[in-house]
């Protein structure tokens, strides 16, 4: 009789297939004698190089054709970095497990000449690349003194352009840059209180069909409670806000004893409005709590915000 299989569909792109061997060689640890095979492939998001990601709309741009693959059984998992992965997803497909999150916070890289400078000290128009309206809302806001710029390709893309000097620094996640054994490029940790991480940043999500137990069984040695409990307080706070990965909705949470304590943020696009609370209840609950503090910044002006950048952004046809 044939070993069982599993298969896993994931992004082409580097750090997708980092973090697709992960998962690969960590599963092949725990269930010896079950063969793995992957299949890559590009996303729209990855496709599309030339336009603003708010432009095109972010339901789905990097997680659409790897759920099309598990939805006609051509695949059994696909492995996401979770702030990817639509809080809403195809019917017939469940969030399987969530793995022990890397540092979630957006991490300053420099040109090499200003390498003596922190965030707070770049001077006036030096020119800030990233693609998340997250990190542009929050950083327009304290520093409305820098220059945006969209920057769009892989991490290897960006840095090439940052050190040809098209930017004088870049945003990306910490937790990217260490996954690809570039953490020495980090210059310095952004501070929560200056900018407020992405929803699962941080994390991976393995996504599988519902109702398939032996699949399911197999992905949750992977499963990390704490970090769970988390990511499931700050997906169930962006969803009730109806906001997705290209929106400006910050998170930060931990646990503290029985209590989780969760930190959100919504922004205007110019970063001259900006909304932030916290909400903390049981951890056993961490939905309830994520919907407490929609509601909670939803009542101080959260909605009409992000109805505006709804309007704005709006893929165009």
């Amino acid at each position: 009789m044939s070993p069982p299989t599993l298969r896993i569909a994931s992004r082409r792109s580097q750090l997708a297939m980092v973090q697709t061997h992960w998962v690969r060689d960590a599963l092949s640890q725990a269930h010896p004698g079950l063969m793995i095979q992957i299949e890559a492939m590009a996303t729209q998001g990855d496709k599309i190089l030339d336009v603003a990601l708010a432009k095109i709309g972010d339901k789905g741009l990097f997680t659409k054709e790897l759920e099309a693959q598990m939805l006609v059984d051509q695949a059994d998992i696909a492995v996401h970095s979770l702030k990817d992965l639509p809080t809403n997803l195809p019917e017939g497909l469940i969030l399987g497990c969530i793995t022990e999150r890397e540092d979630p916070a957006d991490a300053l890289v420099v040109h090499d000449k200003h390498r003596e400078r922190s965030l707070a000290s770049l001077p006036e128009g030096a020119v800030v690349g990233t693609s998340s309206l997250r990190r542009l809302a929050q950083l327009r806001h304290h520093y409305p003194h820098l220059r945006f710029q969209d920057v769009r390709g892989n991490v290897i893309t960006r840095l090439e352009k940052l050190d040809a000097g098209e930017y004088d620094c870049l945003i990306l996640a910490a937790a990217g840059l260490g996954r690809l054994g570039l953490g020495s490029r980090i210059h310095e940790l952004i501070d929560p209180a200056i900018s407020l991480h992405a929803v699962g940043q941080g994390a991976l999500g393995i996504e599988c069909r519902q109702g398939d137990g032996r699949v399911l069984e197999w992905i949750q040695v992977l499963e990390h409670r704490p970090t769970a409990l988390r990511c499931r307080a700050e997906r169930a706070f962006l969803r009730s806000l109806e906001g997705g990965c290209q929106v400006p909705i910050g998170v930060n949470s931990r646990l503290e004893d029985d209590q989780l304590v969760l930190t959100g943020m919504v922004a205007s696009l110019d970063g001259l409005r900006l909304i932030r609370d916290e909400a903390r209840g049981d951890q056993a609950d961490p939905e309830a709590i994520g919907l407490a503090l929609a509601e909670t910044l939803r009542a101080q002006g959260a909605g009409a915000i992000l109805e505006e950048i709804f309007a704005s952004v709006r893929p165009e046809a």
